[in-house]
């Protein structure tokens, strides 16, 4: 197909659920992505924090072909190597003891939610708002933007909303019925908002002192996102429960909900499961994913080349008016504009660099963990000479 055929066929048999960038991607390596007519793109998008080791990386691709010949599904009414070799290096580094693999970020929530449940004996889960937590009907419930929320009603129970980064109000929230926080360390989709230095601290101590469980919804900004393998080790924070996904598999659906032994333990056969939660495919993708990190430090480059990134993009106020806040750790970084800048997008892409937009005003880059600092110098100069 071209470009046109391919467009028209999605537009008319998919159902219109995504408002798509007028782009049709048709191959990829690193971080560059070209169309179908050859043009490239430095790629800050990156499936949205997905492809952190890059698009089509030698090793991964080497490793899944083999997988392929060997085993791809069998459940979980099965051992599998793969899957047991996963589990206890996410054990190894993460602060949890155990592990339920699930299929998406919302499905992790989701069972993050169920396990705080099942665990407590107790029905209210407290969220943020502004916070983003996934598609099912429970977690746009736990979502605290409405305009996800509407014409899904009604919605399911036990969900209570308060600011973000407002401790006192968490205070006020919490009753004899809470049985967990759902937070996310640094909120992604309302554009890359990052909390007092305080803030996560006090939330474990106010979780302490009421009995309550902390989940950290780290499916963005876990698996080195933002510098750290996850984002509660910016403030030395241990969650009670963890969830992630995004990253975890180099591009390949899975996410993992981790959990102290303790909790993990309120799960019983039969609790919960989920038919394709840690194939031996995804399983091996998983593997391969902690392989390039520890070969190719994927954690400190993320780091160094987030603060470089950084210092750049704040070399532009002194240029650009509208430039209202540069903020954000490691490679997740958020330009705030004081205009909604929606049209960014688009020029953007007519240079060579794919960004979007979160929440309106705000520049999102998630770029892989790999870019380069000369493709970065590049995403610079196109954002300087498409600001007004």
């Amino acid at each position: 197909m071209n470009t046109d055929e391919v467009k028209e066929t999605l537009d008319t048999y998919v159902m219109h659920t995504y408002g798509r960038y007028d782009l049709v991607i048709d191959h990829a390596h690193g971080s560059i992505v070209y169309d179908k007519e050859g043009k490239e793109y430095i790629d800050c998008v990156a499936g949205i924090a997905v492809n952190n080791i890059g698009h089509t990386h030698k090793k991964m691709t080497e490793n899944l072909s083999k997988q392929l010949d060997k085993l791809i599904h069998v459940s979980n009414l099965y051992y599998t190597e793969e899957q047991a070799t996963l589990a206890k290096r996410l054990v190894e580094v993460s602060p949890h003891d155990k592990v339920f693999f699930a299929n998406s970020g919302a499905g992790a929530n989701e069972g993050a939610i169920k396990l705080a449940r099942k665990y407590t004996g107790k029905g209210e889960i407290i969220a943020t708002n502004n916070s983003f937590h996934g598609r099912t009907l429970a977690t746009i419930t736990a979502t605290g933007q409405p305009k996800y929320q509407k014409g899904f009603e009604p919605l399911p129970a036990g969900f209570k909303h308060v600011d973000y980064n407002d401790i006192e109000q968490m205070k006020e929230a919490i009753s004899d019925d809470t049985a967990a926080i759902l937070v996310e360390p640094i909120q992604g989709e309302s554009g890359v908002r990052v909390p007092d230095e305080d803030y996560l601290p006090n939330l474990r101590k106010l979780c302490d002192e009421n009995g309550i469980l902390l989940i950290f919804d780290e499916v963005q900004t876990g698996y080195g996102r933002t510098g750290k393998m996850f984002a509660s080790e910016l403030t030395g924070t241990v969650p009670d429960i963890t969830t992630c996904a995004k990253a975890i598999a180099g591009g390949l659906p899975m996410g993992a909900v981790l959990a102290n032994k303790e909790i993990a333990d309120a799960f019983e056969p039969g609790s919960h499961a989920t038919t394709f939660g840690g194939t031996a495919l995804v399983c091996c993708a998983a593997n391969t994913v902690l392989d390039i990190y520890e070969e190719e430090n994927l954690v400190k480059k993320s780091h160094d080349n987030g603060l470089y990134f950084m210092e750049k993009l704040e070399s532009l106020k002194d240029k650009h008016d509208c430039i209202v806040d540069v903020r954000g750790h490691g490679l997740m970084v958020g330009v705030e504009l004081n205009y909604q800048c929606g049209d960014l997008v688009s020029k953007a892409q007519e240079n060579g660099v794919l960004i979007n937009v979160a929440n309106g005003s705000v520049i999102r880059f998630v770029p892989p963990l790999i870019i380069t600092r000369d493709e970065l110098d590049k995403v610079v100069n196109v954002i300087d000479e498409i600001l007004p």
